[in-house]
């Protein structure tokens, strides 16, 4: 692999630092009275480079590489986590926004997906990487849920940066997963946890399972088939807020991933109403449908589409790593697809909202924050990835970024959708 001038691209331990000679002025701008813990990043003093690498001198994967702006190194980006690229990210961050590393494993990615928040225990559930061969979870065993009590992260331990260990990790499905196997998705319904299930093998479809947040923690299936076919590889899901129906997407993740057989369906959007019965899909023309969120008030859906990333075929990079946006008519159904944003580095995975519309998803260096036109406003920046995340009412947020777990507080944002969902 050649190097690049190293006064021109820097790569270190994983991170693109791009220092453009004929910018002399620093993207991190320094202002008055914004929080210890955030920074502004000027845009402008990077959108000319004195040399940007074509695609095929990295082979592409320079798309999964954080980016730092000229002057800037890892170091100084991570220690001031809260990157400020509008004034309007302010207004979310607040004054003393805080971040801290609760715990961390040596490679068992446990701090993966299906982040849900349960209000009336204040607990966020989560599970464990389906797949990752660090795991053994996939075909050899599925995928653990795990919960914290979010009422024991004091003030002590936010005023740390690394408290690892000070929030004790509470095991909920067992070492053999099966009350949900393989889970992937995850949120709140009628006062339960909803978790979507991926499936092992070929005799274990993947399935729509309804929880309640109390032990012994009693789980029924609710849906694991269309007309007799095995889905995909469930992957997340969100309730419409107008009338309760559950909007699913079904990638192939599974099958890429080694637990799942050859699909048999299109990747999909799919629409289940449990009152009646019925199982529609509702949007398709994706290469991996991932991240799935309403709007605050259902007007919209996003839905994320992480197909660059395909598993064990490797990266594609023409594929899209993208936020869609769709109408919602009234009687549920979507139309006027359109490209919300395109997020790099990495691929969007989870995808949330504020009470304001604003959208929030992980990528490949911590949680990005868009406005409702699409429009990046900041991001919460930890230099790696972040699986997904969930906010717990207003003000606080948990980070999955596989082998850490991360929680985010002081925030004056608030998560859209706090409980119940019908």
């Amino acid at each position: 692999m050649r190097p690049l001038h190293l006064h021109r691209i820097l790569l270190k331990s994983g991170f693109l630092l791009c220092v453009a000679c004929s910018t002399p002025s620093s993207a991190q701008t320094e202002r008055q009275n914004i929080p210890a813990q955030a920074q502004t990043i000027d845009q402008k003093t990077f959108n000319v480079l004195q040399n940007v690498p074509p695609p095929s001198e990295y082979g592409g994967f320079l798309a999964w590489i954080p980016f730092g702006p000229p002057n800037a190194t890892l170091e100084s980006l991570v220690a001031r986590p809260f990157h400020i690229y509008s004034k309007e990210f302010e207004d979310i961050i607040g004054s003393n926004p805080t971040l801290t590393l609760l715990n961390h494993t040596n490679g068992d990615p446990l701090f993966h997906e299906a982040p849900v928040w349960n209000p009336s225990t204040d607990e966020m559930f989560f599970c464990q990487n389906s797949g990752a061969t660090a795991a053994g979870t996939g075909i050899q065993k599925s995928a653990i849920i795990q919960k914290i009590k979010l009422s024991t992260i004091t003030s002590n331990i936010t005023s740390q940066r690394n408290a690892s260990g000070s929030v004790q990790i509470e095991l909920v499905t067992g070492d053999d997963g099966a009350k949900v196997m393989n889970p992937n998705g995850g949120t709140n319904y009628k006062n339960k946890l909803l978790f979507l299930g991926q499936g092992k093998g070929e005799n274990v479809p993947p399935a729509i399972y309804l929880m309640d947040p109390k032990p012994p923690y009693d789980t029924k299936v609710v849906l694991n088939n269309f007309f007799g076919r095995q889905f995909n590889s469930l992957n997340d899901v969100s309730i419409n807020p107008r009338n309760g129906d559950i909007y699913f997407t079904d990638p192939t993740y599974g099958f890429v991933q080694d637990f799942r057989p050859a699909p048999g369906f299109p990747k999909q959007v799919w629409r289940f109403s449990e009152a009646t019965g019925a199982v529609t899909v509702v949007a398709d023309g994706f290469s991996m449908p991932n991240g799935i969120q309403f709007s605050p008030s259902g007007s919209h859906l996003y839905v994320t589409d992480s197909g660059m990333a395909q598993g064990f075929r490797g990266m594609e990079y023409s594929n899209p790593s993208t936020i869609y946006r769709y109408d919602v008519s009234k009687d549920g159904t979507l139309s006027n697809r359109q490209t919300f944003a395109f997020v790099t580095p990495g691929v969007p995975d989870g995808i949330n909202v504020d009470t304001k519309g604003n959208v929030y998803v992980g990528c490949a260096d911590g949680v990005q924050v868009y406005n409702p036109s699409g429009k990046l406003i900041g991001k919460i920046f930890l230099g790696k990835g972040v699986a997904n995340f969930q906010f717990a009412g207003k003000g606080r947020m948990v980070l999955l970024a596989e082998t850490e777990l991360y929680f985010v507080g002081g925030l004056k944002a608030e998560g859209a959708f706090p409980g119940k969902l019908y």
